[in-house]
């Protein structure tokens, strides 16, 4: 969930709903419906591009919304129910669809527990919304979640790994949607990047950097997304040791 729901006390009253931030989390909506309908027809690398095209404009309505001072407690709790279906509904299904259907009820037992631990992932969040702290989240964010679940079956299909290793598939497939959803609704913190200033000045090597990553991204998009999602993922374990570590030094 990205937009910010303003302070009760001194938002006022709207009537209606803003057009322009909504459209994108409308589009976050669509991508994941569209996402499961590829699933079903078997097109699993339509449907992880799609979930990937739903995190692009997930990552534009709050700013849209921010930006166009357009921000209302509507978009927020639409922008929740849009992530609900594009983050947890649509990784879940593409995961069982794709492999987990074949392990029987303990397949679908597995996807359930990805898309309850992402609606758990997103209540958390919204409860605690005014008194966490800015700069990390709590707990994987559902939008990386889903991008290391479907990234995972893209780079499967792209390269056709263990194609004629179908236990080892559904192995992998069991593994990375429960682990998702364990890294969910765990403690570990997260950089949430939202401390970031895009206006000032950064040295010629950052740029360089962007633009490196930018190509290795079109020569390969579905290994590029993933391994960086998965380097996300394992970053909240360092980050979560790091900071005990220094509280533990402080207290010494």
């Amino acid at each position: 969930m990205n937009e910010e729901q303003p302070d009760a006390a001194t938002r006022p009253r709207r009537r209606g709903v803003f057009l322009l931030p909504n459209l994108f989390t409308t589009g976050v909506l669509f991508s994941g419906f569209f996402a499961v309908v590829s699933a079903i027809n078997g097109d699993f690398i339509t449907a992880a591009i799609a979930v990937f095209v739903a995190m692009v404009l997930d990552g534009l309505d709050g700013r849209v919304a921010r930006l166009t001072n357009t921000q209302s407690e509507f978009g927020a709790q639409y922008d929740s129910l849009s992530d609900l279906v594009a983050f947890g509904l649509a990784p879940a299904l593409i995961a069982y669809l794709w492999q987990l259907h074949e392990l029987g009820n303990l397949g679908w037992v597995a996807a359930f527990f990805y898309a309850t631990s992402t609606a758990l992932r997103l209540a958390r969040f919204n409860s605690r919304l005014a008194v966490t702290d800015k700069r990390f989240f709590q707990g994987l964010p559902s939008p990386a979640s889903a991008a290391f679940v479907v990234g995972t079956v893209w780079v499967a299909e792209d390269m056709g790994l263990f194609a004629g290793s179908p236990t080892i598939l559904m192995g992998l497939a069991l593994v990375v949607t429960v682990l998702a959803g364990v890294l969910m609704v765990s403690n570990l913190a997260y950089f949430s990047f939202k401390d970031m200033d895009f206006r000032h000045r950064v040295p010629f090597f950052a740029m360089l950097a962007v633009v490196g990553v930018l190509m290795l991204a079109a020569l390969d998009p579905p290994k590029v997304l993933l391994a960086g999602f998965v380097l996300y993922a394992l970053s909240g374990p360092l980050l979560t040791l790091e900071r005990w570590r220094r509280h533990r030094s402080r207290r010494s």
